[in-house]
Parts: C-alpha cells; sequence; structure tokens
C-alpha cells in the first residue's frame, strides 16, 4: 500500500534549501520547490502604510460628500 504524504517546509536561507533538496536526493524523494509571490510590491506596502499613519496624525484632507462627488465629474 502506497501512501501519499506531502511536506512543506520553510527554508529562511539559500543554504537551507540547499541542503533539503541534498536530502531529498539522497533518499530519492521526489520534491518540488515553488516560489509564492507576494501579493503586493514592498514599496506599495510602505507607501500605504506611511499614508496611514499621517492620517492617523491629523494630517490627511477631510472632504464632503458634493466636495468627493465632484472630484468623479
Amino acid at each position: 500500500m502506497q501512501v501519499e504524504n506531502t511536506l512543506i517546509a520553510h527554508p529562511t536561507s539559500t543554504e537551507q534549501l540547499e541542503v533539503v533538496k541534498a536530502f531529498f536526493k539522497a533518499l530519492k524523494i521526489k520534491f518540488e520547490v515553488t516560489t509564492k509571490e507576494k501579493p503586493y510590491n514592498d514599496a506599495f506596502v510602505n507607501m500605504v502604510l506611511e499614508a496611514e499613519k499621517e492620517i492617523n496624525a491629523g494630517k490627511g484632507a477631510k472632504l464632503t460628500s458634493d466636495e468627493f462627488d465632484s472630484l468623479w465629474k
């Protein structure tokens, strides 16, 4: 009987990744390496977080609903 299991490792360096790959190869264990992309660019995330800090510090501008609506006309 063959049982299929999945192992998920999270190496934090290239060295760790290479060791894990070598270990699997030595034991003739099939494996695959995938790269998970970040959903947002780091610069964009930092820009949004900085803007949030400024708003919380009272540096933002407030618009009435009429002013907001006029932006889209």
